[in-house]
């Protein structure tokens, strides 16, 4: 088993269902009687450490933090008209968790600026808090990774992009 890994321990990366995590390492196994390599990442955020079998890293969606580029797109995603569907919340929270376990960090600011509320708006539900707050969070934790800057100084910065598209 020589073949290229392509993460390595000390890379951020991003796992869907988690978001931001760091590789901590990667494992050797014996799962009955197999020898399996996993990679060991932790997420600093849940204290929990999550191991995906190399071979199954991609399929599994695990990937590099998204480049500049990627970031930039999503900001100016931030800054378009929301675009709120007249379906029921209950298929609508369905299509934002989707959106957000999909781990693409522009369909997660889509999230963001759709349920984004500015102080002149009318109250959120407690569920479209929920989402919009766990959207926000998997956000910035990337954008903090991509730019290198903490987490809180990232949520500041695309609430700031928020409300100057307000």
């Amino acid at each position: 088993m020589s073949n290229k890994l392509e993460f390595e321990a000390g890379d951020f990366v991003v796992y869907p269902a988690h978001g931001v995590g760091r590789v901590e390492g990667i494992e050797t196994h014996v799962i009955a009687g197999q020898e399996i390599q996993l990679y060991a990442i932790t997420f600093e955020k849940e204290r929990m450490t999550l191991k995906v079998p190399v071979t199954k890293a991609k399929n599994s969606g695990l990937r590099r933090l998204s480049t500049k580029d990627r970031i930039k797109v999503a900001l100016e995603t931030l800054q378009g008209r929301s675009r709120i569907r007249r379906t029921m919340w209950s298929r609508r929270a369905q299509e934002y968790e989707a959106k957000i376990n999909s781990g693409d960090p522009v369909s997660i600011a889509e999230v963001v600026r759709d349920l984004y509320r500015g102080t002149d708006q009318s109250d959120q539900s407690y569920s479209e808090r929920q989402i919009y707050q766990a959207a926000l969070e998997r956000l910035a934790r990337e954008l903090a990774a991509v730019e290198k800057i903490d987490e809180m100084k990232a949520t500041e910065r695309l609430e700031q992009v928020l409300k100057k598209a307000a």
